[in-house]
């Protein structure tokens, strides 16, 4: 059997490492929804689901984008420490936009999904970019 290993990122390119941070990105965001969701229909309060499921979320992201998007085996303290400023920054922004966001939508059977989605895509831009300028830097 042979081991499958990953082509390194600074051959494949944005596009290709776009494409990769996408399919991890819909896998992470799965997570994500799901323990949301869970957590809501278990009846813990909104802004207490939203952090859990995005911590949840964002531990999958790091470790399959870290493997297979930006390919990495280089750790260390400063790697590590970017990937803390990042994800704190942008728990920050996800919890907030989410929280911004139910207060503006109106009362509606998907609003907690809505401001879900909205908080979602603003920090995934974020995201993106800061891994690959930041955190995974070459």
């Amino acid at each position: 059997m042979t081991a499958i290993s990953p082509v390194p990122a600074a051959r494949t390119g944005v596009g290709a490492q776009l494409a990769r941070f996408i399919a991890v990105g819909a896998l992470s965001a799965l997570v994500d929804f799901g323990v949301y969701q869970l957590l809501l229909h278990l009846g813990l309060w909104v802004h207490a689901a939203k952090a859990i499921s995005f911590i949840l979320g964002t531990t999958t992201a790091y470790v399959l984008n870290r493997r297979f998007t930006f390919t990495s085996s280089a750790g260390g303290r400063g790697r590590f420490a970017g990937f803390v400023a990042l994800y704190a920054t942008t728990f920050a922004l996800n919890v907030g936009v989410n929280a911004l966001a139910l207060a503006a939508l109106p009362a509606m059977p998907l609003r907690y999904t809505v401001a879900w989605v909205i908080a979602q895509g603003t920090a995934t831009a974020v995201n993106f970019v800061m891994l690959r300028t930041v955190v995974f830097r070459h």
